[in-house]
């Protein structure tokens, strides 16, 4: 395993540090955040780089790359806070309707001509494999509500999960059909929307089922590029921290001159160092499909959100009451740091599965 990134690699991710900057600084985030949210016109950009399709076969009019090039995608839109429908589109619904045999779905998302989400959380707001989400199914009629559906307002395709005898059924519905109501729910973080999917006997394609397993590794390559995200989110939260250290002056010292402000960045720029290696382990994994590719993504989605979140908690710190502040960006890194922590489990839920997995291979009691 060598996790060294190649030329090429570096140069994507030279590409989209400098897509973002150019595209998406702080201030038009915070428009955007502020106001309706994303511009679904702004998606044929990603399109035309390649990458909404960066893992698609070249067979099937994708970049024709890996998994870990995902990764280093998501890391550097979490670093920029992308407010767009990456994940919700890219990491989530296209492999699942990939598996699933949505392709004639799939060269639309690739080409950007739409947009998708996944809907899986169910009324209790769970992120479960096992036992199936249930939905109600009757002929080609859908009723069921689905929770924390990640961009549903910059999505017009609705990739849902629901529970059939003979394993998980994956459908697909547009999001303004009939029979379909939905709403964005107030969650902390504007650059990230969540919404809520009501449907009422909603006219929906079945595309296949799927078993846990499968639907395992859609949850690993969720949970990898959540860290992945999570690890430029808290990179971000760090730059800042330093810069101000570096500038800020008192007592005639720049205060990144005195230990309680330097050991606290120190401190930041550990935990996110070994997150990032956690992160691109758990995405190297996953692209091998290796066996350790669930306990990896769960230690490395664990890591990387309780690392962002002090991050960004030391950096406004370190701010002290311009950190505090609606006009600085650091309050929207912090939320979407806060955000990736809930989305997919709560680090305690992630640590809990590991220990499980440790005691199940030692034999243990």
């Amino acid at each position: 395993m060598d996790l060294a990134f190649s030329e090429e690699q570096e140069m994507l991710r030279a590409s989209a540090r400098q897509f973002v900057r150019d595209r998406y600084p702080p201030e038009r985030v915070a428009a955007l955040a502020d106001s309706s949210g994303f511009d679904r016109s702004e998606w044929r950009t990603l399109a035309e780089m390649g990458w909404t399709g960066i893992s698609v076969p070249e067979a099937d009019g994708g970049a024709g790359l890996s998994f870990f090039e995902e990764m280093i995608l998501a890391e550097e839109l979490g670093r920029g806070l992308y407010p767009g429908p990456f994940f919700a589109s890219v990491v989530l619904a296209l492999p699942l309707l990939r598996v699933a045999g949505g392709d004639d779905m799939v060269a639309g998302l690739v080409a950007g001509e739409r947009v998708a989400t996944l809907a899986w959380a169910g009324p209790e707001g769970a992120f479960d494999v096992d036992p199936a989400p249930k939905v109600s199914w009757e002929e080609d009629r859908l009723t069921g509500v689905k929770l924390f559906v990640p961009d549903l307002a910059a999505a017009d395709l609705v990739v849902g999960l629901g529970g059939l005898p003979e394993g998980t059924g994956v459908w697909a519905v547009d999001r303004d059909a009939d029979g379909v109501a939905w709403r964005e729910l107030p969650t902390v973080d504007a650059t990230r929307r969540m919404g809520e999917v009501a449907l009422d006997g909603a006219a929906a394609r079945l595309l296949g089922t799927i078993g846990p397993g499968e639907l395992a590794k859609v949850r690993d390559r969720a949970l990898a590029a959540l860290a992945a995200e999570a690890v430029g989110v808290g990179h971000a939260a760090l730059d800042m921290g330093v810069a101000h250290a570096g500038t800020r002056v008192q007592f005639g010292r720049p205060i990144g001159a005195f230990q309680a402000v330097s050991h606290q960045l120190a401190q930041a720029f550990l935990e996110i160092e070994t997150a990032r290696s956690l992160a691109y382990w758990a995405g190297w994994a996953v692209a091998e499909d290796q066996p350790e590719a669930s306990t990896a993504a769960a230690a490395a989605k664990a890591r990387a959100a309780d690392a962002s979140v002090a991050a960004c908690e030391r950096a406004i710190q370190v701010h002290g009451g311009t950190g505090f502040t609606w006009e600085h960006p650091l309050h929207r890194l912090y939320k979407r740091a806060l955000g990736i922590s809930a989305l997919f489990g709560w680090g305690a839920e992630h640590r809990s599965r590991i220990a499980a997995a440790i005691l199940d291979s030692s034999g243990a009691p």
